[in-house]
């Protein structure tokens, strides 16, 4: 059974409006708010719980619900078809409007057509009428021109006169005016046309001369305005050059610097000719004189920017007249001052000037200026591009075509040119370099003069000769080449003479000192270190295409001062000495260490021109080829003759070892006395050839190094085993005498050992063990023969060394019979090729013939180990190049 349904509440009915569903909505809320006054009534009722007044309630509200609902639904409804209806209109209208547009479009496409047309038309009647105008005008300035032409026919100037006065404006157009007139006057042949040339001529002249009488006035007032008004009107009437003149020539700058300076710097100029002074970096005149360049060229910039119509034709001729006047005159003025002075006085001032110059030069290239010239109005006119074929500017402008770097290259090249053009400097550098090794190396080539070899065939003889030939050698044009000149040097100041005309010693002369004749790596790093200075310049001062032959020309130089005046006298000298020597004394050392300094030397001198002059002539692939060829040669001479004292050397040591050798007693292994022969250690030839040995040792371990050592050594030693081979067979030997002889042969085994050679403890092995056969019995003689190195040699190659035992002629017969009792022995060759095979025959000659080819080696010394910072010192040598100032050797010595 339903309940009745039940009115709603006010505050109900207010949650079920349509409104309280528009916007956020929350059913919880909406229970709540519904069932808030039943929630209320139902707890203030004492009874049970009631569920009807909720039960209606809410029926109540769903069918309020249901009945918004169907009204929603409704509107929804209504509202849709009012959209569809809504969109169909504005689909209509659109459509309606793109049609529309599209018929503007199509309008302002044909307006636009139309107007294109009328524009080209337009055009081509503003050619016509500006054609038309420019003919106008060419007329009009015909007309004109003609008129004052007339005018001047008659000597009549009224008109231009006037004009002139009208001011600035006047000016420039008489300016235009007269130089068109001066062009016709030049064009036309007519009667009386010379008079009237004479007069434009005459008038142009007094404009002119007014015209800068102007300026010079504004100039002097300081009036800017003024100046660039003449300057524009100058330039529209001849190209403004004289303008400029009166402007440059006028300028205190060049007014002011008319006296020389006096000013001399004793520290400059005294350590200017000083090869181990470093070259000079500045010069307190030439200083000055930079910087106020540098000062008055940073204010004329602005001054002729804003005076002339053309400013970089301007600084042209300032810098121009600066470079030829100002600079040219102090860089004559120090050069005046080295005439005195040797010529190294010279290159270091022109070198110093250079590098200043060319400092300046890179601080003015940032003055550079625009070198477009603004053409005057009333020069642009057709009239006158017709007459001239171009503007009124176009002097100027071919003026300032080159842009002030470019002026500034080619003053800086001019300013030396008349020092450096041809061959020129590069004979300087070469004389002033071979008359500064000459006069370093006079006492030297004087010692080794007269204490070296003084035959024609030596070869300090041969160099004194082939450099005076190379002195009086001239080119084809007449003139001395550079190697004849610096020949000519190392005669005049070594003292020098050719073969033919050398005379003895002077006596006012001082007499020459051994230290006069001693190589030293500290000499030759000076000379180097002179010739990295002279290549830096050279560089520096020559064109770039001519440095490769530049630097092979002074590598001539030093070649012809370091190995044919240094290293090649004292490798003659050295091997004058060896072939001088008394044979009954013992032979020196000293060639050694002649040898240590010359491959010293040689390797700092070739690292040098390996790193600081090869380089230079990377650019010219021939000239690198001669030069390395010429290197070479130099270089192939200097081995030779060491190679040759080398050889000279171990002749005499070993010529000095036999003579020691044949002081041999023959009672000294055959003694009387066993006593007095057993209280000596050693004989006295041992005692003499091991000390020979040892300062051999000691010498060459100091000297030499590497492979060089072992070869010197080795040839020494093999060649003092063969002595030692043919010295046991001269003498008889005892049983006792063998005992001394062990002991000498020990000695000699021990002192070679000290040599560190392989090869030569074998060979001294096997001398030790065939001294033994002197001391072991004969019935043990055989069996020892045939063990360690003696059975590798052939019996009978024993026999000499056999028979020189005091009992060999009882020994000898058992020898015999065991050899021919021996199996596959017998007589003839059978037998022969049975002891060979038992014995190993041969194999004595073949350990010799496996050392012989050592003697062919021996080479030119290398570096000692000690030394291998030798190459740092020429590092820093081509370092110094680069920089073209001379470097400390501070590792010399190590």
């Amino acid at each position: 059974m339903s309940l009745p349904p039940r009115a709603l509440e006010p505050s109900v009915q207010e949650h079920l409006r349509l409104e309280a569903f528009e916007g956020k909505f929350d059913v919880k809320d909406f229970v709540g708010a519904i069932s808030e006054k039943l929630i209320a009534q139902s707890k203030a009722d004492p009874g049970p719980f009631d569920p009807k007044p909720f039960i209606r309630t809410f029926e109540a509200a769903v069918d309020k619900l249901i009945a918004v609902r169907k009204d929603v639904q409704a509107q929804t409804e209504q509202m849709e078809k009012s959209v569809r209806v809504a969109e169909r209109d504005y689909s209509k209208k659109m459509s309606d409007l793109n049609r529309g547009f599209e018929a503007v479009g199509q309008s302002f496409s044909g307006m636009e057509t139309k107007m294109n047309e009328v524009g080209r038309t337009a055009i081509r009647i503003g050619e016509q009428m500006e054609s038309v105008h420019q003919q106008r005008q060419r007329a009009q300035a015909a007309y004109d021109l003609i008129d004052f032409y007339g005018q001047f026919a008659k000597d009549d100037t009224t008109r231009v006169d006037a004009l002139k006065k009208e001011g600035k404006e006047g000016r420039r157009k008489v300016a235009v005016l007269l130089r068109r007139l001066a062009t016709v006057a030049k064009e036309v042949d007519l009667p009386l046309s010379d008079k009237t040339r004479e007069n434009i001529d005459r008038y142009c002249e007094k404009f002119e001369k007014d015209m800068l009488h102007l300026f010079d006035r504004a100039y002097r007032r300081g009036d800017p305005k003024m100046m660039h008004h003449c300057a524009q009107t100058l330039l529209d009437f001849n190209g403004g050059a004289s303008c400029v003149q009166v402007y440059v020539n006028q300028h205190d700058f060049f007014i002011n610097r008319v006296a020389e300076s006096t000013e001399i710097d004793d520290n400059l100029w005294g350590a200017l000719p000083d090869p181990d002074a470093p070259p000079p970096e500045t010069e307190s005149g030439l200083q000055a004189l930079f910087a106020e360049i540098r000062t008055t060229v940073g204010q004329e910039a602005q001054i002729v920017q804003a005076v002339f119509p053309n400013p970089a034709y301007v600084m042209q001729v300032f810098l121009q007249r600066v470079f030829a006047q100002s600079i040219q005159h102090h860089l004559e003025q120090l050069v005046g001052k080295t005439i005195t002075m040797p010529e190294l006085a010279f290159l270091r001032i022109l070198q110093l000037v250079h590098q200043q110059t060319s400092i300046l030069v890179e601080d003015l290239k940032a003055y550079e200026l625009p070198s477009v010239v603004p053409r005057s109005p009333a020069d642009a006119s057709e009239f006158d591009r017709a007459i001239k074929g171009a503007p009124a500017s176009a002097a100027s402008n071919t003026a300032t075509a080159a842009t002030i770097s470019t002026m500034l290259e080619t003053a800086m090249e001019e300013l030396f040119v008349p020092y450096t053009e041809g061959q020129r400097y590069l004979e300087k550098e070469s004389r002033s370099l071979g008359e500064l090794y000459a006069g370093y190396l006079a006492k030297y080539s004087r010692y080794h003069e007269r204490t070296g070899a003084k035959g024609k065939s030596s070869m300090f003889g041969r160099m004194v000769d082939q450099l005076s030939a190379a002195a009086s050698t001239t080119s084809t044009s007449g003139t001395s080449t550079t190697s004849a000149q610096a020949a000519a040097a190392l005669m005049r100041f070594g003292g020098l003479g050719s073969s033919t005309d050398r005379a003895p010693e002077k006596t006012g002369e001082d007499p020459v000192r051994e230290e006069d004749g001693v190589l030293s790596v500290e000499i030759a790093e000076k000379m180097l270190r002179w010739h990295a200075e002279t290549i830096g310049r050279c560089v520096e001062l020559s064109p770039s295409s001519d440095v490769p032959k530049h630097t092979f020309a002074l590598m001539r130089v030093l070649s012809a001062a370091i190995a044919n005046s240094y290293i090649e006298p004292a490798i003659e000298t050295a091997q004058a000495r060896l072939e001088a020597a008394d044979t009954k004394s013992e032979p020196g050392m000293q060639a050694l260490t002649v040898l240590r300094e010359v491959d010293l030397i040689c390797h700092l001198w070739q690292r040098y021109v390996t790193m600081a002059l090869l380089p230079l002539s990377s650019s010219s692939v021939t000239v690198r080829r001669e030069m390395v060829i010429f290197n070479n040669q130099a270089v192939s001479r200097i081995e030779g003759g060491a190679n040759q004292v080398t050889q000279r050397l171990t002749d005499t040591i070993i010529a000095w070892l036999s003579t020691q050798l044949a002081k041999q007693k023959r009672t000294d292994f055959k003694p009387r006395n066993d006593d007095l022969s057993f209280a000596r250690v050693n004989t006295e030839p041992c005692l003499a050839c091991c000390e020979t040995l040892e300062k051999v040792r000691d010498a060459a371990k100091a000297n030499l190094s590497g492979k060089n050592l072992e070869v010197f050594l080795t040839e020494v030693g093999v060649a003092f085993h063969g002595l030692l081979l043919d010295h046991l067979k001269k003498f008889p030997v005892s049983a006792t005498g063998g005992l001394m002889l062990a002991k000498d042969l020990k000695s000699y085994q021990d002192t070679i050992d000290t040599f560190s050679l392989p090869p030569l403890h074998e060979r001294f092995e096997f001398i030790r063990q065939l001294g033994n056969v002197f001391l072991v019995k004969p019935d043990i003689l055989k069996s020892y023969i045939t063990e360690g190195y003696l059975g590798r040699i052939d019996s009978a190659l024993l026999r000499p060394y056999l028979a020189q035992r005091s009992d060999w002629g009882q020994a000898e017969k058992g020898f015999n019979d065991a050899a021919e009792g021996s199996p596959g022995g017998g007589a003839g060759g059978a037998d022969g090729k049975g002891v060979r095979d038992r014995f190993g025959m041969g194999r004595l000659s073949m350990i010799m013939k496996d050392l012989e080819p050592l003697r062919e080696q021996i080479s030119m010394p290398s570096m000692p180990t000690g030394m291998q910072n030798m190459s740092h010192i020429a590092g820093n040598i081509a370092s110094s190049f680069a920089s073209a100032r001379p470097s400390r050797f501070s590792n010399v010595g190590a």
